[in-house]
């Protein structure tokens, strides 16, 4: 069976959400589960499921209550005394908190006692201890996050999403092969097809490292299916599998495509509000706004996975939910049972 260790304490809505999302993941998944964290706090929290079950504001609506037997699930719990919070430097943390959950929870894939991190509490901090704690696939010159986002079609593999605030040309060609590695084998997408983020379609367009990024991934020799360049506002049409980028640009596009999108769905839902004949259409629009909300949502993807280092980790929303942290776990699953990683190593290799 798949172990995932989860860092019980990271995250806005820890340990609560974490755990249940945890718990949640370990039914419907068939997975083993890992809690990383303060003992007490988590047990509170397993013992509150095994009288309330799980209840969980799924895509804007509520679920009534998940049962739940704990008896069945094969879940363990590991202490961890300390936790890296938001604002430290994630470097000096890892260093000074040697039992952080975190760092603990890197411990547990390095050390074999569970197959993948989920972790929902600091990027950096996730991103340090996952680099220092089990090391870069070799080859790769900088670790990267890629995401998937939703499109008209099927979803879209962004990478980087935040890793490295800087890159060179060749970085982001090893992006390009781990995001195709992804798409492949997490995504089921043949030959997928691959963009570079950019400012126009045209090669002479952009700043001297996409130009460059052109040029390498035109000229590549292990079959990558480069197709030029990706604009921003055709992200969303399906048209492309993989588009590559530096995290700095990635991140802010992620981040305004986040913002932008519940933006829109809650000036919607302010108008259905706005007077009687409004609320009778928002009424019977409501099944097809839940439709269209599962969507967009960012929990149905769960989180981020870290590509380039040896050992799977999810890292997921600040604010995940309990649903979120469910299929950050399933994201991780899929990752381990796929061996993206050992298929990212062959493609680097060739």
């Amino acid at each position: 069976m798949t172990r995932i260790a989860v860092d019980a304490m990271g995250g806005d809505y820890a340990p609560g959400e974490i755990v249940k999302g945890a718990v949640w993941a370990a039914q419907d998944y068939n997975v083993g589960i890992e809690l990383v964290g303060q003992t007490d706090k988590i047990q509170k929290v397993l013992d509150e499921i095994s009288k309330k079950g799980i209840r969980s504001n799924r895509g804007g609506y509520f679920i009534k209550n998940i049962k739940v037997d704990l008896s069945k699930l094969d879940i363990k719990i590991t202490q961890a005394d300390e936790i890296i919070e938001m604002g430290e430097a994630p470097g000096v943390a890892i260093r000074k908190k040697r039992n952080a959950s975190i760092v603990l929870a890197v411990d547990a894939v390095a050390k074999g006692s569970s197959d993948a991190i989920v972790a929902a509490g600091s990027t950096g901090a996730a991103m340090a201890s996952a680099l220092f704690g089990l090391g870069r696939i070799r080859g790769i010159e900088r670790p990267a996050i890629a995401t998937a986002l939703p499109t008209k079609k099927d979803p879209v593999i962004l990478i980087d999403v935040g890793a490295n605030s800087s890159s060179t040309p060749e970085m982001l060609v090893q992006f390009a092969m781990m995001g195709a590695t992804f798409a492949k084998n997490v995504y089921n997408r043949n030959n997928p097809r691959i963009g570079v983020l950019n400012i126009g379609e045209e090669e002479e367009k952009g700043n001297q490292l996409v130009k460059e990024t052109y040029k390498l991934l035109k000229e590549n020799t292990v079959g990558l299916n480069f197709i030029g360049n990706t604009e921003g506002k055709e992200l969303f049409q399906g048209d492309v599998d993989v588009v590559v980028c530096e995290g700095f640009v990635g991140n802010v596009a992620l981040k305004t495509i986040e913002g932008c999108s519940m933006m829109l769905f809650k000036l919607i839902q302010q108008e259905f509000m706005t007077d009687f004949a409004s609320k009778i259409v928002g009424l019977l629009a409501k099944p097809f706004m839940k439709r269209i909300y599962k969507r967009i949502n960012y929990e149905e993807f769960g989180g981020a996975l870290l590509l380039g280092v040896k050992g799977i980790t999810v890292i997921s929303h600040g604010r995940s939910s309990s649903y979120a942290i469910k299929n950050a776990v399933r994201v991780a699953k899929e990752a381990v049972e796929s061996g993206v990683n050992k298929k990212i190593f062959e493609l680097i290799q060739n």
